[in-house]
């Protein structure tokens, strides 16, 4: 079976993959000083909780925090006796190469997330993924990472509100009852939901001009549903997108070392 770990600023999350569907997928918070033997016991607590039987056979790893990345590769040399590929390193090979500036390195989330999604949808598609920070993935018609956009994530916004604003409180993100706000609570709310829609819907705009072509655009992230209802904007939300990337990436390098 094969490991799919995704490692995000916040959280890291794996997910199982039987060669046909996802036996189980479980998030640990990110944490760089995690050893390989925590998230052994972690993980294999959660696999025999689950009444799943696994033999992990191969893993792959995609990762925004390259300190992370050590301690993952021990924990599946030494307790699954794998090499894992790491999505952004030169053994780990992409369907299509990304065609961006001399010398730019893209995350390695926004590779896996333009090859689920042009397998998916094919081209001319945005992905949108709210995550610690909102980014926007132009996908070529070939399926090429083309470039993109980043923001400031939705609680990245929120925090430094709170922290550069002493007479502001901490506040959920949700979507507001009425824009305008009657208490300080609802005002930060609506400023940040309504914000969030206009920001995308700015950029999207922009890059579709900028492309002279129609787009389809694609949601993903832990808060991409609760956006998903302040407009009819995203064709799909897709919480499985990046795990579905790594899982394709695996699969071409694979064929590639077979052929």
């Amino acid at each position: 079976m094969l490991l799919c770990i995704d490692c995000g600023n916040t959280n890291t999350v794996f997910s199982i993959w039987d060669g046909s569907a996802f036996r189980a997928t479980w998030r640990i918070a990110t944490d760089h000083r995690r050893t390989a033997d925590e998230y052994f016991v972690w993980l294999s607590s959660l696999m025999m909780l689950n009444k799943i039987e696994a033999v992990i056979s191969d893993a792959i790893i995609s990762s925004t925090v390259p300190r992370v990345v050590f301690n993952l590769r021990v924990l599946c040399n030494r307790y699954y006796d794998c090499r894992p590929l790491v999505v952004g390193k030169p053994d780990c090979d992409l369907p299509v190469a990304p065609r961006v500036d001399q010398g730019t390195t893209v995350g390695p989330d926004r590779l896996v997330n333009t090859v689920a999604g042009f397998d998916r949808h094919g081209g001319d598609l945005i992905v949108v993924d709210f995550g610690t920070a909102t980014t926007f993935d132009v996908v070529a018609p070939d399926g090429a990472y083309i470039g993109g956009v980043i923001a400031p994530g939705v609680n990245l916004s929120l925090e430094a509100l709170h922290m550069a604003a002493a007479a502001l409180p901490h506040v959920d993100i949700t979507k507001p009852q009425a824009t305008i706000g009657t208490n300080t609570v609802a005002c930060i709310q609506s400023g940040i939901y309504w914000g969030y829609i206009g920001l995308v819907e700015g950029i999207v705009r922009q890059i579709r001009n900028e492309r002279e072509r129609p787009m389809k655009v694609i949601a993903t992230g832990g808060l991409a549903a609760l956006f998903d209802q302040g407009f009819d904007l995203f064709a799909s939300v897709e919480d499985d997108l990046t795990m579905h990337g790594l899982v394709l990436i695996h699969d071409h390098n694979m064929k590639r070392h077979a052929a």
